[in-house]
């Protein structure tokens, strides 16, 4: 059974639905036809009834009406003619006698049947059924009806439904016929017309064949579309759209991953190629491997930000959750920033507490981004806050600090990875450290986001980290080791 499941599903899908069409008209003809082929039936069996006991009642008429019964019986040839069907059969019996009438020429075995009293009338409910040895139904009943003389005579019909029943077995080839006629030309025509109503689905598998990556910008058409289509169209012209939005993302960020290993790589070689052109003394050797030693770890400290990014994307990465309390954790990040913003002559602050459920490790770590980031760009001699607020029922940690204002175009895109607000930033960060923190609340199931508000002669620039409430964290299984 699974194998012609499957060799079906390999069938075309027009194929399929024109089959599956034709066969369903195949049964509403077919029902139609057995409905009409019964109903034919029951008017023969109907009209054999009536004409069994109109003949009966004919004779019993003739009879009661002192017509001689010698008459009748020297005549038998006449009851022949006027039965029309030379296998029917008309039996006149005077009871306890032999039957003074027997027109009965193939010797059928009449069904048993109980004479109706000659004051009833005969009824349609009292025709029996019953059958020939050739298969052949009949009908027949039997009634009886007061001679002049006194005695009782007993008419026996019956109606052997040779014609009724060739005609029904020609009907049953027809409506046979009908029913294979209807299948043959519903598939076809069904067929014809799946092919031309798929037409723009055809057309929508052309359009997206041609579609590559260097040429993504593409969009199914939509014109001429029905209405079924048009839905698919629309998701599919989405999903091309955060495709492109996806590829372009991954070449801009490919074309700023090389960049930035090239700076550093660059200044590596530069450096041992002056080293190498002649000799050096001891110390300085130990100058230029002091420097390289810091754009390695500048390279590491990227690799490692990349292999985050790339795994918590992934989500390869399994969160410990734990009860923190928010004031021990700010305040501990704000004692480790101290000695670097004293040095710009930053003050830092926290206000307000209480407790979150999350990973610390990388609560510190986004955490610490924000801070470092805030620290490097605040204006000097400023106050930098970190602050624990409520938002619709969310823990919600901010960072506030005072710097050049930051149009609002570039607010969206400064958790991209190696995304700067100016060229400038380029030589104090691998811009990556917004962007892990997105990622970090982002395997939290919250959001972080960025506010600038102007308040002369500089702007007040916000950074929340938005967790959400504590029954809408679900740490992931904890059977993994954290992979980060």
């Amino acid at each position: 059974m699974s194998l012609l499941s499957r060799r079906w599903q390999r069938i075309s899908l027009t194929l399929r639905s024109a089959i599956l069409f034709a066969l369903i008209a195949a049964l509403v003809v077919s029902a139609a036809g057995g409905y009409l082929y019964n109903a034919m039936r029951q008017e023969m069996i109907y009209r054999s009834d009536l004409q069994v006991i109109g003949r009966i009642e004919y004779y019993r008429n003739v009879l009661s009406k002192r017509f001689p019964l010698d008459r009748l019986v020297a005549n038998t040839g006449m009851f022949e003619n006027m039965l029309g069907n030379e296998q029917d059969i008309l039996i006149f019996q005077i009871q306890g006698q032999a039957p003074l009438i027997n027109v009965n020429p193939a010797n059928y075995t009449l069904p048993p049947m109980t004479p109706t009293s000659g004051d009833h009338p005969q009824r349609l409910s009292e025709v029996q059924a019953g059958m020939t040895e050739q298969g052949v139904p009949l009908r027949g009943a039997s009634g009886l009806v007061t001679l002049e003389d006194g005695r009782v005579l007993q008419i026996s019909v019956a109606h052997v439904m040779v014609n009724e029943q060739k005609m029904l077995a020609r009907y049953l080839w027809r409506v046979i016929a009908a029913v294979v006629a209807a299948f043959l030309v519903i598939a076809l025509l069904g067929y014809w017309v799946m092919r031309r109503e798929l037409r723009p689905l055809r057309r929508m598998a052309t359009e997206a064949a041609a579609i590559a990556p260097n040429t993504l910008a593409t969009r199914l058409s939509e014109q001429d579309a029905p209405q079924e289509l048009q839905q698919l169209i629309v998701s599919f012209n989405a999903m091309l759209d955060r495709l492109n939005e996806g590829y372009q993302r991954l070449t801009q960020f490919s074309a700023d991953l090389a960049h930035e290993i090239r700076t550093p790589v660059g200044a590596l070689m530069g450096q041992c190629q002056v080293a190498l052109y002649q000799s050096r003394s001891v110390e300085e050797y130990e100058t230029l491997l002091t420097s390289n030693m810091e754009e390695l770890e500048r390279i590491s400290r990227m690799v490692e930000n990349i292999l985050f990014l790339a795994r918590a994307s992934n989500a390869q990465s399994v969160l410990i959750y734990r009860n923190l309390d928010i004031a021990v954790e700010l305040q501990r990040v704000a004692d480790y920033f101290e000695g670097v913003a004293e040095e710009r002559g930053i003050c830092l602050s926290c206000e307000g507490g209480g407790q979150l459920r999350a990973d610390a490790m990388l609560f510190q770590r986004a955490l610490s981004n924000l801070v470092a980031n805030a620290v490097r760009y605040a204006d000097e001699e400023s106050h930098i806050i970190l602050r624990v607020s409520t938002e619709k029922g969310r823990q919600v940690i901010q960072v506030i600090n005072q710097g050049a204002m930051i149009a609002e175009t570039h607010l969206d895109k400064l958790f991209e990875r190696f995304y700067r607000v100016d060229a400038a930033r380029s030589s104090h960060a691998s811009g990556l450290g917004l962007s892990i923190v997105r990622a970090i609340m982002t395997l939290h199931g919250g959001e972080v986001r960025a506010q600038c508000f102007s308040q002369p002669p500089s702007a007040l620039i916000v950074f929340s980290l938005i967790f959400p409430p504590g029954e809408d964290q679900n740490p992931l299984p904890q059977k993994a080791k954290r992979r980060l």
